[in-house]
This record gives structure tokens, C-alpha cells and sequence, in this order.
């Protein structure tokens, strides 16, 4: 670890007449993002960029030995000079940053597109302003949607049912569904389901026909329930140590690098579902035989309802007033939903732990 940190702590290095030298802390480990997309840019699309000006070499931050929760913090203090983060994970630190990515809010991927890009600006400053870290990139995994091994028709029938969840927003949904969070790794979803600790698991599409979750499960819902978004940013006086047309060059190319990772996951989260339930759109893929649980209007109902009457509220009094202006100046108006102080102080707290009333 100690030799770690301090490969992360050389922000950049120039021998007598050779290259920068970049240390990047990029996303997960072992998935298609990290893999396809990620690495290969560091470390040989870079190189091309900039003529050879730069060399980078890229760790998935889950497999560097460092906590994703304090990534925010170790980007601030310059400790990780480049980094990727898991807004899900630094919200602890900063619950304003998950805006964008709270349950329920993006049940499609056009949704989370205008959900992002209504907000990026506001994060770009909350990013440079509170902690110091210039914002590159916003990337997105493939849906996170619910898998169950027992039967279900809509939301409603999660009640009782103990499901897994990766986040504090994952776990007040299901709780005000009635069902029972229980927050478990990723790589135990399907020794969980297998041995009945859980019935139902929330998880990306892609991941979870990768690890065999079908194997375990019969039903899936296509809704999204969120999507697992990160942020790719600098240290500032790292970034500004960069000679300015070095980090134009850098800039552009990060901003391909994003949008191949936005096209990758609006495929990836086709492609898992097809493959789940063995449809011919697979392709050359693991195809399962899943039943998919279709989108009713009824849950249409109940997840906006969620949103306005458990997820919101729940965000806000993490979050304070701070949050109420942010979210009603950027993503309010165009959502048709604002939000007021009192709202959250307003909230009965069994509203958070109990079952919600079906939809008349």
C-alpha cells in the first residue's frame, strides 16, 4: 500500500528528455469499461495523442488497494492525482454529487442522458470549488436493474422479500417497497440468492449474466433502477502543472473516451437483457431463459411516487438546503419536480422503513 500511494503521489515525472508520466486510477476491474475502454486509452491511445509527450499507466481503483469511498478526498489532497469515482460511493462525503444517479429518477437510458447533461455543469462546480478536482468525464455502467428468484409481476409484489442493495438510495426504495435491503458485495449476489440470504438481487444487466445470476434467478425487470455513474477528474494543480496544450489534447480525447463509454453501456444494457432471456438479439453471448417482467403503468406510478415521496425527501435531509437550490435550479424545472426545505423535514420517518400504499 505505502508503495502504492506513493506511485499515486508522482502527479507526473520527466526524465532528462523523456515523456510525462501519468498515474491513473481508472474504474472497476474486470468489466467490459475498464477493459475495452479504459485501459486501452491510457495506454496507447494517449500515447498517439499527444506524439509520444505522454506515457500513462492505468490501476482500476478497485484493484489498487484503495478505498472508493475516499477516493473524493485522496483526488482532493493530490494523493490520486487522476481518478475515477463511483458517485454512489464519494456521496458519502458529498451526497449533492448523486443527484443524478438516485433510484428511480433514470428508468431508461434517454432519461439519464437529459438527467446528466442538465446537470454537469453544477457538479463540474461543486467538483472545482469544494475539493479542488477539475471534472474530465462522466461515465456510465450499464442498467442496474432488479433479478428475483421468486415470481413478480410489479413493484408492489417486492414487498416481503429480502433484496440486495449496493447504496443507502437502493436500500430506502426497497424499504419503502416494503421489502427488505440488505446491502451484500457484488461478488457474493449469487451465493446470497443461492442459499436464500436473499431472493432478489439489484445489479447491472451485463454483470449479472457475467457472474451467472440467471443461473440462480427466474424473473428480471428491464426498469432501471440507477446506474452506477462515475466521474473522471484531476487534482487541479496536477492538472494545471500540464503544459496547456497537453491537457487540450487530453481533454478532447477524454471526451471520446466518454462518449464510447456512454455508447457501450446503452449496448451493454440491451445486450444483458437479451441475453437473460434468450432472445436472438443475444449475439454471441451466454443466453439464459429468464421471464421478463414487463413495465406496467401501475409501475410507472409507484416509481415516480417513490421518487418524490421517500428517495428525494431522504436525499434532501442527507443533504441539507444546499441541495433543494441545486436540484430545483437544474433539474426541477425541465423534471416537473421542485422541492422545498420543509419537504424533507416533512416526511413521517415510517414513510422510509414501511410499504407504500398501491396506486388507486
Amino acid at each position: 500500500m505505502g508503495l502504492l500511494v506513493s506511485l499515486l503521489m508522482a502527479v507526473h515525472a520527466r526524465a532528462a528528455d523523456g515523456p510525462i508520466q501519468l498515474k491513473i486510477v481508472g474504474g472497476l476491474a474486470g468489466v467490459s469499461q475498464y477493459k475495452k475502454l479504459e485501459q486501452p486509452f491510457w495506454t496507447q491511445r494517449v500515447p498517439q495523442l499527444t506524439n509520444g509527450r505522454v506515457q500513462a499507466e492505468i490501476h482500476p481503483f478497485d484493484g489498487s488497494g484503495l478505498p472508493g469511498q475516499e477516493m473524493l478526498q485522496l483526488m482532493r489532497l493530490g494523493v490520486v492525482p487522476f481518478g475515477t469515482a463511483l458517485l454512489a460511493l464519494v456521496s458519502g462525503d458529498e451526497p449533492e454529487l448523486n443527484a443524478v444517479d438516485l433510484p428511480t429518477l433514470n428508468p431508461d437510458f434517454a432519461a439519464l442522458r437529459r438527467t446528466v447533461e442538465l446537470y454537469r455543469d453544477h457538479l463540474h462546480q461543486i467538483l472545482l470549488q469544494k475539493y479542488g478536482v477539475e471534472l474530465l468525464g462522466i461515465y456510465a455502467y450499464p442498467a442496474q436493474v432488479l433479478y428475483c428468484a421468486p415470481r413478480f409481476r410489479s413493484l408492489q409484489d417486492l414487498a416481503g422479500l429480502r433484496v440486495r442493495t449496493s447504496s443507502v438510495g437502493q436500500s430506502e426504495m426497497m424499504s419503502a417497497l416494503g421489502a427488505i435491503p440488505t446491502v451484500i458485495p457484488f461478488s457474493e449476489i449469487v451465493r446470497s440468492v443461492k442459499t436464500g440470504t436473499v431472493d432478489c438481487a439489484i445489479t447491472g444487466t451485463m454483470s449479472g449474466g457475467e457472474i451467472g445470476l440467471p443461473k440462480v434467478t427466474s424473473y428480471i425487470s428491464p426498469m432501471a433502477v440507477s446506474w452506477g455513474l462515475s466521474f473522471f477528474g484531476a487534482n487541479k494543480l496536477a492538472w494545471e502543472r500540464l503544459p496547456p496544450d497537453i491537457r487540450g489534447e487530453l481533454r478532447d480525447g477524454i471526451r471520446l473516451l466518454e462518449q464510447s463509454i456512454w455508447k457501450a453501456a446503452d449496448q451493454e444494457t440491451a445486450k444483458g437483457l437479451a441475453c437473460e432471456i434468450g432472445s436472438d438479439s443475444c449475439g454471441e453471448g451466454e443466453d439464459f431463459h429468464m421471464t421478463l417482467v414487463p413495465i406496467t403503468a401501475a409501475d410507472d406510478i409507484v416509481r415516480r411516487r417513490l421518487l418524490t415521496q421517500t428517495i428525494l425527501p431522504q436525499w434532501i435531509r442527507r443533504c441539507g438546503d444546499n441541495c433543494v437550490t441545486a436540484w430545483n435550479d437544474t433539474l426541477g424545472g425541465p423534471l416537473g419536480i421542485r422541492v422545498a426545505a420543509a419537504q424533507a423535514a416533512s416526511v413521517p420517518a415510517e414513510q422510509a422503513g414501511g410499504a407504500m400504499r398501491k396506486p388507486e
